[in-house]
């Protein structure tokens, strides 16, 4: 007798990954038994445990998804010094995740940043074209904006200076160090040559699949999880669907939303869903933030786009998404 989704226990354990630097990331896996697998990224100075990342996690897991949620080197729990700036590094990071993962022979379906976390899924997507689907959570297209904010208004004078700018909290509790060399890292990361490089097709190693294998792991899916949600993770054969979405509040203070307009306009294959009221941390639009994703996700995973209509044809079952 097969199981039903109810009848899965869900586990959630954390799991500690090093980095091409030795430093442990520890992350919590949200297992379902899928051998498909979402991570999810925090953004600047965050962690696993803020609200976006619990909650996308806890929507999939509740779909019968497994997720991954962890924090970058130098964040959370994670072994590391912070670093301001870091862009590149941490989609190192997340390269140290996702080879990870497929080492336990998962399937790596999408890949979803909040804030920064939003930059870094894209440059990952840019120099890694292996994973098909990618969710950009009010990251900032403009990297050279924003730092007034947090550095002061006469922060690069101060930085010549001194050579560093020390940033204390509200309260006068030192939180971080920016150098001359993270203020660089910052500015030369080129997020617009970033979006011009991401492939509007994934070239994964799922795709190298045979069609006979793919019917095989179609029918030993649906005879385990009676879904079929659990073999989706292939890519798009042909390239209909969306494979980045940027959602973006149209109250966010933190990165304006003409940000997401720019990601709109440089990133093949882009779907852009704005979220009216919505600030940067969506605050009151929690639902409405996790419904868009898990819409995205059932279009950019739907089978059937990527499986014969013969293959489904006298075969019932229910999918989790």
């Amino acid at each position: 007798m097969t199981r039903s989704l109810a009848d899965r226990a869900v586990q959630q354990r954390r799991v500690v990954i090093e980095n091409n630097h030795g430093e442990k990331l520890s992350g919590i896996l949200h297992e379902t038994g899928s051998k498909q697998l979402v991570i999810v990224c925090h953004g600047f100075q965050s962690s696993k445990e803020r609200i976006p990342m619990v909650n996308l996690a806890a929507a999939l897991e509740k779909e019968g998804i497994s997720a991954f949620r962890f924090d970058f080197a130098g964040n959370g729990e994670s072994e590391g010094l912070f670093q301001y700036g870091n862009y590149r590094r941490e989609a190192e990071d997340l390269r140290a995740v996702v080879q990870y993962f497929r080492g336990e022979n998962r399937v790596i379906s999408a890949v979803i940043g909040h804030s920064k976390g939003g930059n870094v899924v894209l440059l990952y997507a840019s120099k890694y074209n292996d994973v098909h689907t990618v969710v950009n959570i009010s990251g900032r297209f403009n990297l050279e904006k924003g730092m007034e904010g947090r550095l002061g208004k006469d922060f690069l004078l101060r930085l010549q200076q001194h050579g560093y700018i020390d940033v204390f909290n509200r309260k006068g509790k030192f939180e971080y160090r920016v150098t001359e060399e993270s203020l660089k890292d910052r500015l030369t990361t080129d997020t617009r040559a970033a979006c011009l490089l991401i492939q509007q097709e994934c070239r994964s190693e799922n795709a190298k699949y045979s069609f006979s294998h793919m019917v095989d792991i179609f029918f030993h899916e649906i005879s385990m999880y009676n879904s079929i949600f659990q073999i989706v993770g292939f890519c798009d054969l042909n390239a209909v669907n969306y494979r980045v979405l940027t959602v973006h509040g149209s109250m966010d203070k933190i990165v304006p939303v003409e940000d997401a307009l720019e990601f709109a306009k440089f990133i093949p294959n882009h779907k852009l869903h704005i979220i009216k009221g919505a600030d940067h941390e969506y605050t009151s639009h929690q639902g409405e933030l996790t419904s868009v994703v898990l819409d995205f996700l059932r279009e950019s995973f739907n089978a059937e786009k990527d499986m014969p209509k013969l293959l489904l044809k006298d075969h019932s079952f229910r999918s989790r998404l």
